[in-house]
């Protein structure tokens, strides 16, 4: 059932003419960022705790003036869930160090599946980049971090909600919120 009632928008934060880099995401909760927080050194430097996400799709080079059309598209996807995931071990992408994602993780994929086909019927280029779900913890590489995430087993979270999100001058802005299915 399509849900597009339900979203929730958010202040716009581009002038029209811009062309924005947007991507769809799920954000752990507070408790589940907290407890990262926790694990990692102090002396550590990773990003901050409100930009972790699980990113699903990525779409680049989008004009300001279709942001409305790819939210109308993912309006007509019904809603994943219910879906619980937690952060567990870690790894290096070059530089990049990040979280594993464990839990529903085929019903994520599932969903981000299903939101792909959407975008790409619309018209909008996704990311061809196979899914792998993780967590960005930090952009440079640092041993401590990375000795930290190599058995780290964070705490269950329900995901509640999925977002767009607008990258832009290293914040990012969510457009538009649709919730998740709950459990029952």
């Amino acid at each position: 059932m399509p849900h597009s009632s339900a979203c929730r928008s958010h202040p716009r934060v581009a002038d029209r003419g811009d062309i924005l880099s947007l991507f769809i995401a799920v954000f752990p909760n507070e408790d589940a960022r907290l407890d990262l927080k926790r694990q990692l050194p102090a002396h550590s430097r990773p990003t901050r705790p409100e930009k972790w996400h699980i990113t699903l799709a990525f779409l680049n080079a989008v004009p300001d003036d279709r942001a409305e059309d790819v939210a109308r598209a993912l309006s007509d996807v019904p809603p994943p869930g219910p879906i619980t995931l937690h952060l567990t071990g870690g790894g290096r992408f070059g530089t990049v160090l990040w979280a594993g994602l464990a839990g529903d993780v085929d019903a994520l994929a599932a969903f981000r599946q299903d939101l792909r086909s959407a975008l790409i019927d619309a018209g909008f280029p996704i990311d061809e980049r196979p899914f792998r779900p993780h967590l960005t913890v930090s952009y440079r590489f640092d041993h401590a971090i990375h000795r930290a995430l190599h058995d780290y087993a964070g705490p269950s979270w329900p995901v509640t909600e999925f977002s767009l999100v607008r990258s832009a001058d290293s914040e990012y802005h969510r457009l538009h919120t649709w919730p998740a299915r709950p459990a029952d």
